[in-house]
């Protein structure tokens, strides 16, 4: 398998600028070899009502920034999932607006694969995003990279989460985030102020470890005085990660993955063996 890629892109006022931001990054990925480009959790802007009164109403707009994406992908030959995107929504019956976080899967021909609404949000973006909808379990599709699954952010602090994926076979579980230092708060900084970045090293390692899957996780770039943490990475059974952006900027690296190490992971492992067993003992199966 070609490289997947990971950049980190921090959040402006301007989603138009942002959006150029990451095209040259994926652009640079198209060049370089790689199949599939990542972009982090809301890297168009911060949309939080208290910083931007105006991006709320913008998040309407979200469709000309997807299908731009679209055309890019197609241009570029690349797979691209376009970090989360701010979709701001009205109920046609009743009226009501409900902002979501998004994210998507567009493959090398620029057509959607699959699509995700963020269900387990941070503590404080629950004042001002809508749980995505629930109605149904989380959903691996086909792409040109295998079975793959979407979750975001703070979806990686839960194992059920890709526990669903992969017992409908995904191999591959892509994680855009907007995770910071400072999200420990002051109690977890004080115990540790690298807090955050140990909770993300650790947790995707073990989620490939633990489901024999290849996890890509794209963290928001910014300035490590201002609480950014980093930690991008690529990480795969047997050897943990495999490739990561250094640092807490904002960057871009091309991670190659053979992705014959999972079946032999799985050949030792027997996880997903496991979940298909008929007399599995947890409360979901296959």
């Amino acid at each position: 398998m070609t490289p997947p890629t990971c950049s980190g892109v921090p959040r402006t006022p301007d989603p138009n600028t942002t959006s150029e931001q990451a095209t040259t990054y994926i652009q640079k990925a198209s060049q370089a070899g790689a199949d599939l480009a990542v972009l982090p959790e809301f890297h168009l802007a911060d949309f939080h009502p208290t910083h931007d009164t105006t991006i709320r109403q913008r998040c309407k707009n979200y469709s000309t920034h997807l299908t731009s994406y679209k055309t890019l992908a197609k241009e570029c030959n690349i797979n691209i999932v376009p970090g989360s995107i701010a979709e701001l929504h009205t109920d046609p019956t009743t009226g009501e607006e409900k902002l979501l976080n998004v994210t998507y899967f567009i493959d090398n021909t620029g057509e959607i694969r699959g699509r995700y609404e963020k269900r387990n949000l941070w503590i404080p973006e629950r004042q001002f995003v809508d749980r995505g909808a629930t109605d149904s379990g989380h959903v691996a599709f086909d792409t040109p990279l295998g079975k793959v699954g979407l979750l975001i952010c703070w979806d990686l602090a839960f194992p059920e989460a890709f526990r669903e994926l992969v017992m409908q076979g995904a191999k591959m579980v892509i994680v855009p985030a907007y995770w910071k230092l400072d999200d420990a708060g002051e109690v977890g900084r004080r115990w540790n102020a690298e807090s955050e970045r140990v909770f993300v090293d650790a947790a995707v390692v073990s989620r490939a470890f633990e489901n024999t899957a290849a996890v890509v996780f794209c963290n928001v770039g910014g300035r490590e005085e201002e609480g950014y943490a980093g930690a991008s990475q690529v990480a795969v059974p047997f050897l943990g990660c495999v490739g990561r952006v250094e640092g807490s900027g904002e960057g871009m690296s091309v991670v190659e993955v053979d992705m014959g190490v999972l079946d032999e992971a799985e050949g030792v492992y027997r996880v997903r063996e496991d979940l298909g067993r008929e007399d599995w003992h947890y409360g979901y199966k296959r």
